[in-house]
């Protein structure tokens, strides 16, 4: 069914390769990969469409979204062109005047909007830098406006790129459009060893893609004893000492400090159970019930009789007082 004409429509735009997307209005009929030309907050700016248009409606927006200005023509794809290789050279001259200025600052990227009426700068630093003298000289060498932008470091390795230890290309300059939450109870969700140089990414963060499979490890691990759990396997004692929820195998060591791999199914199967010893016929195990009964009467009438003490109840100060009275009046009246 197709989508009636002037009807506004929502379209998802990616610009310079970047893995994050933003959202536009438009009623122009546009496909995925179409080239668009939209005004963003830094002024215009050439995009790419990377999914094709869906009903507005469907969305709960928070704010009114911008309209896309056109689709670009070949003008302005030339124009992009020319501006990315002005945004090199540019880049070098920006990175020459730093390093005479001495400022602690490093230049990581430089770009130009598609009028080329405002270039931006992004940098890293550890501290806050003083740039009002650099902006001044910048200002004279490019005739245009500036703009210096501080980025982080996990931003830093989405404009930069780069392969992560997996050998793929950086999940955050490929695919993600926010970063999210990465906490280190993750990499212990997950049972991983607590070695930040193996659990962190390029930009020296802990990895995006510990949260991808988080989800998954809890609902494994609900199937699992907790570790430290101590229990019986085979008529012995043990304590789990470790999991491995992908292969299936539980870890636990016994009492004879002997370790041990075995699969969950067989755990489950086998633990808790106590070593069977031999039990007697029911005629034989009611005999020896019946003569236990019959050595136990006999032992308490072989018992000797002990007389109970007379337990009187002591009388009180008072009491004893008054009998001394009695006995004083009674020896006077003889």
């Amino acid at each position: 069914m197709e989508m009636e004409e002037n009807m506004e429509r929502l379209a998802a735009v990616k610009f310079n390769n970047v893995g994050k997307f933003y959202y536009f209005s438009t009623t122009l009929d546009l496909h995925k990969g179409d080239k668009v030309v939209v005004e963003t907050i830094r002024g215009l700016e050439l995009g790419e469409m990377i999914s094709e248009l869906k009903d507005i409606s469907e969305f709960k927006l928070n704010a009114e979204l911008k309209p896309i200005k056109r689709k670009a023509n070949r003008a302005d794809v030339e124009v992009y062109s020319i501006n990315k290789i002005k945004a090199e050279k540019s880049f070098e001259i920006c990175k020459d005047i730093i390093e005479k200025s001495g400022l602690d600052m490093r230049l990581i990227n430089c770009e130009y909007t598609l009028d080329a009426s405002k270039v931006i700068f992004m940098y890293t630093a550890d501290e806050r830098v003083d740039f009002r003298e650099l902006l001044k000289k910048l200002a004279s060498v490019f005739k245009c406006r500036i703009e210096l932008r501080q980025v982080g470091p996990r931003d830093k390795a989405k404009i930069v790129g780069g392969l992560g230890t997996c050998g793929m290309p950086l999940c955050c300059n490929s695919f993600l459009g926010e970063f999210d939450g990465v906490s280190i109870n993750m990499a212990k969700n997950q049972l991983l060893a607590i070695n930040i140089d193996k659990i962190s990414g390029a930009c020296g963060r802990l990895l995006c893609c510990l949260k991808y499979e988080d989800e998954a490890y809890t609902d494994l691990k609900k199937k699992f004893p907790r570790i430290g759990t101590r229990t019986t396997f085979e008529g012995h004692h043990v304590k789990v000492t470790g999991l491995n929820v992908i292969s299936g195998l539980v870890k636990f060591i016994d009492e004879d400090n002997s370790v041990r791999f075995v699969s969950l199914e067989e755990f489950n199967k086998n633990q808790g159970k106590e070593k069977r010893e031999h039990r007697p016929p029911r005629e034989e195990k009611k005999a020896i019930n019946e003569e236990k009964g019959h050595a136990k009467k006999q032992s308490k009438q072989e018992k000797p009789f002990k007389k109970k003490p007379n337990k009187r109840k002591p009388h009180n100060k008072q009491n004893r007082n008054r009998k001394k009275e009695n006995v004083k009046n009674e020896s006077r009246s003889h």
